[in-house]
């Protein structure tokens, strides 16, 4: 199983309290790992509130950021999210892309989520999901889940090889015209650097943005191993060992999209 957003939704603040402290006791038992938890709140106006964080996030800010983006997208009406693309909200759907998070997932959540509702907000790692699903539906929650896309940088690779191929087309255009067109394609060319620099930006963000929440991970894991014997270690180290190998491999991916651009913008 992969590390997944989890969002339960709850009638009031009080069930998602519970829900709070019950994700909680399921880590204790080791039924779950839950990175970061947070339960927030729809107001009447249809704001969403923070209502409750972890006193002690156990992985940092790079973790911390999945909830964080939600709350900071949903700050408005939840019916903005549509139009989120543009104006205030560019920079929250910038941070989602970058957490690989579909909208079609906040429109579910969008969906579920009423005024005077409340949810339950966190990333774990679940081998199975009927310890989490049985308790939360026995305090009324609806549960929903979204795991993170690993075709995102599949996509991201894509993007940049157009990218520098638009590029190419335009310089090449640009090397054989004279006058007026030579003039106008300079200006073509320039706004395709542009885009190709800001291509190559993005994928950097990525790159540190992967590290630090997988080394945030790491770490907390290792603390946890630290206090265990038994399978229960050995289960634990080897989650440590899968990240370890995921994130070399995403580090992998994204790595190989920006030797691409960089080779473009020479």
């Amino acid at each position: 199983m992969m590390d997944k957003m989890l969002v339960v939704i709850f009638d009031n603040e009080s069930e998602a309290y519970e829900g709070f402290e019950v994700l909680h006791d399921l880590q204790i038992e080791g039924s779950i790992d839950v990175y970061t938890k947070t339960v927030i709140a729809r107001d009447a106006s249809g704001k969403i509130v923070v209502k409750k964080k972890d006193d002690l996030d156990p992985v940092g800010t790079g973790v911390g950021l999945i909830a964080g983006s939600l709350i900071g997208m949903f700050g408005g009406p939840l019916g903005m999210v549509a139009g989120a693309g543009v104006g205030a909200f560019g920079g929250v759907v910038s941070d989602l892309a970058h957490l690989e998070i579909s909208q079609n997932f906040l429109t579910e959540l969008e969906k579920s989520m009423q005024p005077g509702n409340a949810a339950l907000v966190a990333e774990v790692y679940e081998e199975w999901t009927l310890p989490v699903d049985t308790q939360m539906e026995a305090l009324g929650g609806i549960v929903l889940r979204y795991t993170r896309k690993e075709a995102l940088n599949g996509q991201i690779e894509r993007d940049a090889a157009a990218l520098q191929a638009n590029l190419g087309e335009l310089e090449a255009e640009y090397h054989q015209a004279t006058g007026e067109a030579r003039v106008k394609l300079l200006k073509k060319v320039d706004l395709a650097r542009g885009r190709l620099q800001a291509a190559q930006d993005d994928i950097q963000a990525r790159i540190e943005m992967s590290q630090v929440e997988t080394d945030a991970k790491i770490k907390y894991l290792q603390e946890q191993a630290a206090r265990e014997s038994g399978e229960r270690k050995a289960r634990r180290e080897a989650r440590i060992a899968k990240l370890q190998a995921e994130q070399k491999r995403r580090s992998d991916l994204l790595k190989q999209a920006w030797e691409h651009t960089k080779e473009a913008m020479k």
